[in-house]
């Protein structure tokens, strides 16, 4: 069992009989206290999707719930329904709109290292690789004779997601994406 300072998001966990996905992780110090950190984690109910927050202090332990990551492809969008195909068996893994709606900014048709997550054979999460590719939709144009300096400006990538970028990329550039941070990381290879 592991202690909740060393919990990362998109876990599964077992709370009070039920299993949950972390969502999202914020830590905190108390100001005048001897002791460790506080962890808050917002978390879903994998079977009804109800939200629950919880706080842990760093050295609670915590039941890990059985979790099964498959690898998968998006495959088609079924109305609020996100249909995704096992790279293995071709099973496909339906995941609502609602569940993965962090994760959809930076998904598209070409995006590879995906993982469904699996509890109890039921599709809860989506694992997104590190770093994903897109396109360069709409930005300000470059300046000519700008360096990758730390001055940015926003760009509205292909999939709606919009990332601060160096001012040297222009639209219609291929670039690398940190998913977990939201940050650019980089130009894509050609």
């Amino acid at each position: 069992m592991p202690k909740a300072s060393e919990i990362k998001k998109n876990a599964a966990i077992e709370l009070d009989g039920k299993t949950y996905i972390i969502k999202d992780i914020e830590r905190s110090v108390p100001q005048g206290r001897s002791g460790g950190s506080l962890y808050r984690m917002r978390m879903y109910d994998v079977v009804s999707g109800r939200k629950l927050d919880e706080t842990f202090k760093d050295t609670d332990m915590i039941n890990m719930a059985d979790l099964i990551r498959r690898p998968a492809v998006f495959s088609y969008l079924d109305g609020e329904e996100y249909v995704f195909m096992d790279n293995e068996d071709y099973t496909p893994y339906n995941l609502s709109k609602a569940a993965i709606e962090e994760e959809t900014l930076f998904l598209n048709e070409e995006t590879s290292g995906i993982q469904v997550v699996l509890v109890n054979d039921v599709p809860v999460a989506l694992d997104m690789p590190t770093n994903v590719e897109l396109e360069v939709i709409e930005t300000d144009p470059s300046i000519k004779g700008a360096s990758a300096t730390s001055r940015t400006k926003p760009a509205v990538l292909s999939t709606g997601a919009v990332i601060q970028v160096p001012e040297h990329i222009s639209t219609g550039d291929r670039i690398k994406v940190n998913v977990e941070e939201r940050k650019f990381a980089g130009r894509a290879e050609k």
